[in-house]
This record gives structure tokens, C-alpha cells and sequence, in this order.
């Protein structure tokens, strides 16, 4: 299955964003997009549908996704928690069985598919695995979304180091939230850094765009722009032009 495995260096890196924004990339060059989150924490309760994740529909909603709320992320739980943690916790443990099922149904729909992680690559879904076990049970390679700021050369290193060690293969490191007008020293030179270190080209860099807003269902010019020209290689590389 052709796709992308969006993690990220920590929570709150925005993730969901990039995420939405692939989808909705890939429905503008004419494929059919599926976009998954298998696990998801932090879920509000609605009278009709149960536990729903912001997430989730925001993702549904870039993709313009036929699938429901369930099917894309058939594992949910209403703590802001780890979800090994969050399964514990509930005495509910992560229904394997429903992430393969979505993930077979999603996939027989869909030409791409882009799919979610829960914070970053280790967080444990449960007592055996974690999301970079998940990754490589479905079979993707991963897009690593990191922040701009200081620190995050060593929390997207040690990011692709276990990526690696598990022979997972990492398509692009993506730098979000960028503010170019008020750039510190270390968010100028962080991207540079990171590929020498890592031997891995540039890390895309996408601009923080206050016309984003993933509870809107809007996504700016300034985080698809970036992203733009990597879908449409991606789609080059497979033989697939835009439509």
C-alpha cells in the first residue's frame, strides 16, 4: 500500500496538521486519499457516535473520507493519556483485531493512505508494542514532523536513530511551525544541522500559518505550499501524475 506514516519528535508537534494536509494534497492531484489513526486518546463523548476524536474528523474531513469516524480509528479512549496507559486504566486493551480490520478495509478504497501516530515513535500502545511497532506492521515509511526550536535536533536524531534500528525507511523530516520573521539562531541553522547529522536531505520547512486551524477543517497556503512539491514527487516516483 502506497502512503506515509506521520510521526512526530513529541505530542503537540502537529502532527494532525501535517497529516490533513498530505491527505488534502493527494485529494487535489486526483488519487483517492485514506488517512487512519488507529489509536486515539483525549476523545470527547458524543451522544450519537461515542467516543470521537478532534483528530480523527479533521482528518476525515481533508480527505474528504467516505469511512466513518470508527472505521478510521477503531481504538479510542477519552484520557489524555499514553494509550498503553489509557487501556490500563479503562481495563479496555487495544483491540488489535479492529486496527487490522480498518486497515484492510481503508486500503482496498484508497490509492494513498496517510496515517497517524499518537505522540511520538515509542509511545507504547501496549505492554509489548509501541507506535514504531505499529509502523512497521503496516508497512509504511514515516514522515517525522519535529518542532523549530531549540532542542529538537536532538529529539528528531534520536527520532530517526529508532526509526533505523528498526529498519523503518523515513521519507522526509518535516520542521513545522516555522516563523521566519523571528527566527532564532538555532531555528536558522536546526534544519542544516539535523540532515548533515543525520545524512538525510533538508527537512521540509513549513511556516506557522494562523490561517490553520484543524477544529475549522482550514489549512493555509503556507503548510500546503511546502508540502505541495513532496506529493507530487512522491506521486512522480510511483508513476502516478496528478490528475
Amino acid at each position: 500500500m502506497k502512503g506515509w506514516f506521520v510521526t512526530g519528535t513529541d505530542t503537540g508537534v502537529g502532527k494532525t496538521v501535517i497529516a490533513g494536509a498530505l491527505a488534502l494534497l493527494l485529494r487535489q492531484a486526483g488519487q483517492r486519499a485514506g488517512v487512519f489513526k488507529p489509536v486515539a486518546t483525549g476523545c470527547r463523548r458524543d451522544v450519537r457516535l461515542g467516543l470521537v476524536s478532534e483528530d480523527t474528523e479533521f482528518l476525515a474531513h481533508c480527505a474528504e473520507s467516505a469511512e466513518t469516524l470508527a472505521t478510521i480509528t477503531p481504538v479510542r479512549y477519552s484520557g489524555d493519556l499514553a494509550p498503553m496507559v489509557a487501556a490500563e486504566q479503562t481495563k479496555h486493551p487495544i483491540d488489535w483485531s479492529a486496527i487490522d480490520e480498518s486497515w484492510r478495509r481503508i486500503g482496498q478504497s484508497a490509492d494513498w493512505v496517510v496515517v497517524e501516530g499518537a505522540g511520538g515513535l515509542l509511545v507504547p500502545v501496549d505492554a509489548q508494542h509501541n507506535m514504531a511497532d505499529l509502523a512497521v506492521r503496516l508497512g509504511l515509511p514515516l514522515i517525522v514532523v519535529a518542532r523549530p526550536g531549540l532542542g529538537t535536533i536532538n529529539h528528531t536524531l534520536l527520532t530517526l536513530e529508532a526509526a533505523r534500528h528498526r529498519g523503518l525507511t523515513v521519507a522526509a523530516v518535516v520542521i513545522n511551525r516555522y516563523r521566519p520573521g523571528s527566527a532564532t539562531l538555532a531555528e536558522e541553522t536546526n534544519p542544516e544541522v539535523i540532515a548533515r547529522l543525520a545524512k538525510i536531505p533538508i527537512p521540509l520547512i513549513v511556516p506557522f500559518d494562523p490561517g490553520t486551524d484543524p477544529r475549522q477543517g482550514a489549512v493555509g497556503e503556507n503548510v500546503l505550499q511546502p508540502l505541495r512539491s513532496f506529493v507530487r514527487r512522491a506521486l512522480d516516483d510511483a508513476g502516478q501524475e496528478p490528475r
